[in-house]
């Protein structure tokens, strides 16, 4: 069994640092984190507590020699009593992946994974195309429709496979900002393209293959149709067979 760092031994030289850490005490826990002796090992069984103080969380913050073990700078910025003052500058030292992890805690804040997601988004170009790849099949659903505007088409089609992706959010891009080939790979893709909100968002994309127009609007319904079609960038000559069209089927299925 894992000896546990709190517990020390009775011969140890930092026995009186030990027994400050494991003090409910606020100005004993300053102590202890505050000593240089105050190790990566102590630290992390310190940050099982959950009712430490803000302000010791704060000094473990600036103890260098325990964050040199990054498995405590993480654990700094997750724990739920650390305040944001704190946290947020912390964000910036931490790896792009460790980020992504922070992203997809379940009890972390929602600030918290919203911080960690524009830290990584930040980062833009820096971050190598295999590693945006890998953030695009694993991130958050929110990483991944940020994703679907990336110039690299390979980033684009990891993101729309994401298990975490949701119809709102590829809605949510074609209808803002979005590349040629993000309309392209969505337009083709076998779950996105049958979705009713993101055929409404890809009718009005200029650059839609008109087979594919054809397609979508013969899944949609007849007014559902003619309302994406009035908000359309699709060519004027485009919206207008579809228009006809519509209204083709629409005598059909009222005579």
């Amino acid at each position: 069994m894992p000896r546990d760092p709190l517990a020390g031994d009775a011969g140890d030289e930092s026995g009186p640092l030990l027994r400050m850490a494991l003090s409910r005490d606020r100005d004993e826990l300053l102590r202890a984190v505050r000593d240089s002796r105050f190790s990566g090992d102590l630290a992390l069984a310190l940050l099982q507590r959950h009712d430490l103080p803000p302000e010791v969380l704060e000094a473990l913050a600036h103890n260098r020699e325990a964050l040199k073990d990054r498995k405590v700078l993480a654990a700094v910025v997750t724990h739920p009593r650390t305040p944001r003052y704190v946290w947020l500058p912390m964000l910036r030292h931490l790896f792009t992946f460790e980020l992504m992890k922070i992203s997809l805690m379940p009890m972390a804040a929602a600030d918290l994974k919203m911080a960690a997601e524009q830290a990584i988004l930040a980062r833009g170009e820096n971050i190598s195309s295999g590693e945006r790849i890998s953030l695009a099949k694993q991130g958050s659903g929110q990483l991944a429709s940020a994703l679907l505007c990336d110039a690299d088409a390979r980033v684009v089609e990891a993101a729309l496979n994401n298990p975490r992706l949701t119809e709102a959010g590829v809605a949510k891009v074609l209808n803002g900002e979005r590349t040629e080939h993000t309309v392209t790979l969505i337009a083709a893709h076998p779950k996105w393209s049958l979705r009713v909100e993101v055929q409404l968002a890809l009718l009005k994309q200029m650059n839609l293959p008109l087979a594919r127009a054809i397609a979508i609007c013969d899944r949609l319904t007849a007014p559902d149709c003619r309302l994406a079609l009035e908000n359309s960038r699709l060519p004027e000559n485009v919206k207008n067979y579809l228009q006809q069209k519509m209204e083709r089927r629409a005598m059909r299925e009222t005579s």
